[in-house]
């Protein structure tokens, strides 16, 4: 007997037998389901974010005072707190002495602001950064309409400023925005750019801030916050090709360490971050849920997995005759054996397959009320599927065995 026989016999006493297989795979369906449905949303959310991360490039991190993935603790809130802020001196050193870099720009944000124009005004959720002329490049973020701010706005101190798409929306509906002065916490600035549209599945606010020259931000604001704590500039670095990023980032931690005179033996006190350390650290951070999940699954799994072999048990006995019969008409004993085995793991996989199916689609339920996109992660579709077959072959081989080592005379007189 080849193997396509035993399949199909194997099929033919599923089908003949199609509430108590169903019955039997909805173990394998929920273990599989919960599993895939789990990597799957996380793969969205993965998708997505790494997406939205590649705002700063695939040869640009930035270094900044706060972790970027935020506080594991509150020890490290408190170790974070104790760091120096980073200064626009450590911008200079950084422009003047990393050599694999060739664009180094400077950042300041302040939040929660309203936007003025005439009787316009937007929610006072609006953003104000001081930039420098990097901040366009190395950010990714492009100016669509009029121009970016310029080195000659930032050493003049001009109050000029390139406002977000969002905010060209609110105050500028039906009116060129170009030359128009607008109002941001009570201060007026001209407007020289837009930034072209940003949206964003996290909203993370790009269509609603404002630039400004970092001269004007500091000479407005200070370096210090409304709550009279030291401002920190965030550093954006551009490598000049994307294999010196891990260099420029060596170099770039030398050249700060030196500036900021930390001694020797002791650790950072900035952070560095990037595309990919962002995508890293999303992926610690849901690695237990991961494994939750996985663990779930493969519990479901063995639950399934004795329910299988306790059905196919049930059905060795029930067809005893059919055995002994095929025994008699020359059968060998491991196409018997193999006959149950297969008939084992196809039942197991009929289920993984359904599972797969419910789980790629509960995983992306989110994308249907969020921009989020969709993701099919395949690669835990075959994970799953290779899974069942090993229940199948696990659960499935004692009344494999049991069928198969039936003597005939017996078998043929069972009733």
């Amino acid at each position: 007997m080849n193997r396509i026989d035993i399949l199909l016999l194997s099929l033919n006493a599923i089908y003949a037998n199609k509430l108590r297989s169903s019955l039997t795979l909805m173990g394998v369906v929920l273990g599989v389901a919960s599993i895939i449905a789990v990597m799957t949303a996380l793969s969205v959310v993965q998708t997505t974010m790494e997406k939205e991360m590649s705002i700063l490039g695939s040869q640009t991190f930035q270094v900044q005072k706060w972790p970027a993935g935020g506080f594991a603790s509150e020890e490290a809130r408190r170790k974070a707190n104790r760091r120096p802020s980073i200064t626009l001196d450590d911008a200079q050193a950084v422009r003047d002495y990393v050599k694999t870099a060739d664009l180094v720009g400077a950042e300041l944000w302040d939040f929660g602001f309203k936007a003025e124009y005439k009787r316009e005004q937007t929610n006072p959720n609006i953003s104000i950064c001081g930039g420098t002329p990097e901040y366009e490049q190395n950010n990714t973020h492009y100016v669509g309409l009029g121009r970016n701010i310029s080195p000659m706005d930032v050493r003049a101190v001009r109050r000029v400023a390139v406002i977000g798409y969002n905010i060209a929306q609110e105050l500028f509906p039906f009116v060129d925005p170009l030359g128009k002065t607008i109002r941001v916490d009570g201060r007026e600035y001209q407007v020289i750019g837009v930034f072209d549209e940003k949206k964003t599945a996290f909203n993370s606010g790009y269509d609603d801030y404002v630039l400004i020259p970092i001269s004007t931000f500091t000479s407005i604001y200070g370096l210090t916050d409304r709550n009279g704590f030291p401002n920190s500039v965030n550093i954006t670095v551009r490598a000049i090709t994307p294999e010196l990023v891990e260099d420029a980032i060596e170099e770039t931690r030398l050249v700060l360490r030196r500036n900021r005179k930390v001694p020797n033996g002791e650790e950072d006190n900035f952070e560095f971050f990037n595309s990919n350390s962002l995508i890293d650290t999303f992926n610690e951070a849901t690695a237990g849920v991961k494994i939750g999940a996985f663990v779930i699954g493969s519990v479901a799994m063995v639950v399934a997995g004795i329910g299988i072999m306790n059905i196919m048990l049930v059905s060795v006995t029930e067809r005893t005759k059919e055995i002994g019969i095929r025994l008699a008409l020359g059968a060998k004993r491991h196409n018997i054996l193999q006959q149950f085995l297969v008939e084992a793991v196809v039942l197991c996989n009929v289920g993984g397959i359904v599972g797969v199916l419910l789980g790629f689609g509960l995983g992306n339920v989110i994308t249907f009320v969020t921009s989020f996109e969709t993701s099919v992660p395949l690669e835990w579709a075959v994970i799953g599927l290779l899974f069942c077959t090993g229940v199948g072959v696990v659960f499935g081989m004692v009344p494999a065995i049991k069928a198969s080592s039936m003597d005939p005379i017996d078998a043929l007189r069972f009733e």
